[in-house]
């Protein structure tokens, strides 16, 4: 296959700290010679695990973008050992556009995978993360939230995996990130994920939806910035006691299909429920109100399962095939 076109202005194998980028030429009308300089930091200490951090895989959505900012200005080398690669805002067009996919070719990174090193922007990013900085690392902590349209309750995830160890490490790791919530996650497509390229390698994955709204508060940005420092006490970089959360931590898992709710109906949403709410099968969780006239009564959605309401559409305004619910069961306190 042809080499990445992507360079790194850092050496991933020199010890102590290192701030630079990962360019990728891209020539267009402002910039005939230009690039995209996505930020990255290296911070190495000797023998040891390697563990890539990664936000912004998404451009809306701020917590991973804004810890790792933080992390990679405060991170020394004696405070770790092994290494640790930050990249905080791994889709840096949709960063500076505050939108979920890029700005220039309207790719959407997590489903870009494994990427294609003579494609889009998108996928040149995809494919450099895949071939080049995945293989480097052991331990891999992707943050995300969900953006300007989604509002989640904030959880820690896994996957189900075909090899058991490598499941049961992910899981743990999820569970000691320290979230409200740990969720056995079930994605709705996993084909093209950044995760399902990390774990096919055989590597320890764990990921995050910290909220939403396309924003972040003092609140998310704590959970972020606790979970990162365990994360790396779990992979074996940082040392120090695991810091805990002020309320156990919650057990969620999403076993099949019915745990989402989707629109057939265009309108506004009127929710029954709030996030975090226990919702019983048949529970009506949704009326959608036609904005076509008035004197029609309202569409009810019930729940298909009971659980958790976990996630939900943020803005009022839904269309058909909008997810408008996610319900996951409770399987109780963790830590």
């Amino acid at each position: 296959m042809q080499d990445s076109s992507i360079s790194a202005t850092v050496d991933f194998e020199r010890e102590g700290v290192q701030h630079g980028f990962l360019a990728l030429p891209y020539s267009h009308d402002d910039s005939a010679w230009g690039s995209i300089m996505i930020p990255v930091t290296v911070i190495k200490n000797g023998p040891g695990p390697t563990s890539l951090l990664t936000g912004g895989n998404h451009g809306d959505e701020y917590e991973g973008i804004t810890s790792l900012l933080k992390l990679a200005n405060s991170l020394h080398p004696e405070q770790i050992q092994g290494r640790v690669i930050i990249v905080p805002m791994m889709n840096l067009p949709a960063v500076q556009n505050a939108s979920r996919t890029s700005s220039i070719d309207k790719g959407n990174l997590n489903r870009s995978f494994p990427g294609n090193p003579v494609g889009t922007v998108t996928e040149k990013i995809a494919d450099y993360f895949s071939r080049y900085l995945v293989p480097m690392c052991d331990f891999a902590l992707d943050i995300h939230s969900g953006g300007k349209t989604l509002d989640i309750v904030p959880f820690a995830a896994a996957h189900r995996l075909d090899n058991p160890d490598q499941e049961e490490a992910c899981i743990l790791g999820a569970k000691l990130f320290g979230a409200p919530y740990t969720m056995i996650l079930l994605e709705m497509d996993a084909t093209s994920l950044y995760d399902t390229a990390v774990e096919s390698q055989g590597k320890v994955f764990v990921t995050t939806e910290l909220r939403g709204g396309g924003t972040s508060t003092p609140e998310t940005i704590a959970y972020a910035d606790r979970g990162i420092r365990n994360f790396l006490r779990f992979a074996g970089n940082l040392q120090g006691d695991y810091e805990k959360p002020a309320q156990p931590t919650k057990l969620l898992d999403m076993p099949d299909a019915s745990c989402y709710l989707q629109s057939q109906h265009q309108g506004i949403a009127e929710y029954l429920f709030n996030l975090g709410d226990a919702v019983e099968l048949g529970d009506v969780m949704v009326k959608i109100y036609s904005t076509q006239r008035t004197g029609e009564a309202p569409i009810e959605y019930r729940a298909e399962r009971s659980g958790i309401f976990a996630a939900r559409r943020f803005p009022a305004m839904v269309n058909i095939g909008d997810t408008l619910a996610v319900l996951a069961e409770d399987c109780g306190e963790l830590i």
